[in-house]
């Protein structure tokens, strides 16, 4: 039998696990699509032994994939185009970092007029994304 007093009394107690239920469940799907969302556009970097980490906060990713094509911010730009649109970003974001991702079985031209293209866009701070590679020993 329930005591007297207990019996319509309100309980101020908070059940929690479905809260942590639910956090994990959306933390396990963060895990999995953050990667995915960054990756963008699929392009084999150039292995080095060292390597420089900017911060990302402020970056504009231009990616040239292996058979030439550049996307910029994930949208693929033809080559006349892709003056233009760098300037157009520039006026309107003019403190961006360059990213740029080339594949490594691209051709030296490719790459320079890529550089050209954002230099002559007015950004000053251009930067290589490579890859760390595993050295022997």
């Amino acid at each position: 039998m329930v005591p007297e007093s207990s019996r319509g009394a309100v309980r101020s107690e908070i059940n929690v696990t479905p809260l942590v239920d639910v956090c994990l469940v959306l933390l396990i799907i963060f895990m999995v699509v953050a990667p995915i969302l960054h990756a963008g556009v699929k392009v084999e970097l150039p292995k080095t032994v060292n390597g420089y980490s900017l911060p990302e906060s402020n970056q504009l990713t231009v990616s040239v994939a292996a058979d030439g094509g550049v996307y910029v911010r994930n949208a693929r730009v033809t080559g006349a185009d892709l003056p233009a649109l760098l300037a157009q970003i520039h006026t309107a974001e003019p403190d961006h970092d360059v990213i740029v991702r080339g594949d490594r079985h691209l051709q030296y031209e490719t790459m320079c007029e890529v550089l050209t293209a954002v230099s002559r866009a007015g950004f000053a701070h251009v930067g290589l994304v490579t890859e760390t590679a595993k050295t022997a020993g």
